[in-house]
């Protein structure tokens, strides 16, 4: 059903990756110029994605493995991203990681990985209940 709790997660999981980057930047380099996620290419793709898995999870509650996988991926797609967040702000051109200002846009995969392993476990429970009543029959 799509009143569970993992729709839940998983909604709050696309809004994290598909309204939020849009809000918050990535970065503040030393002259005071904002660095937002449409500006790399890669950036905008992967968020995308993101998002895109999270309401294709949201619209195959009936198939809970399958849900279970798409969330994994997008666990990965995530981590890829903050792997690329951690390597651009490190090597910003000509500066040390001390001088720039990170910001809230680059938590954020944290944020979606958080919230995909609290749907994982909600997934994993109510699989587990309906494997528990079909052993009862």
């Amino acid at each position: 059903m799509i009143q569970r709790i993992q729709t839940v997660y998983l909604a709050l999981t696309m809004i994290v990756s598909g309204v939020l980057p849009f809000v918050f930047p990535l970065w503040t380099l030393t002259d005071k110029k904002v660095v937002w996620f449409m500006e790399n290419m890669a950036y905008a793709i992967l968020f995308g994605l993101s998002a895109t898995l999270a309401l294709l999870a949201i619209l195959s509650y009936k198939k809970r493995q399958h849900q279970f996988v798409i969330n994994r991926l997008n666990m990965i797609l995530n981590l890829i991203l903050i792997g690329l967040f951690v390597y651009c702000s490190l090597n910003l051109s000509g500066e040390t990681p001390a001088v720039s200002e990170k910001g809230i846009g680059m938590f954020l995969p944290i944020v979606s990985i958080v919230l995909l392993v609290l749907a994982n476990k909600a997934i994993k429970k109510d699989d587990d209940l309906v494997k528990s009543v079909d052993r009862l029959r």
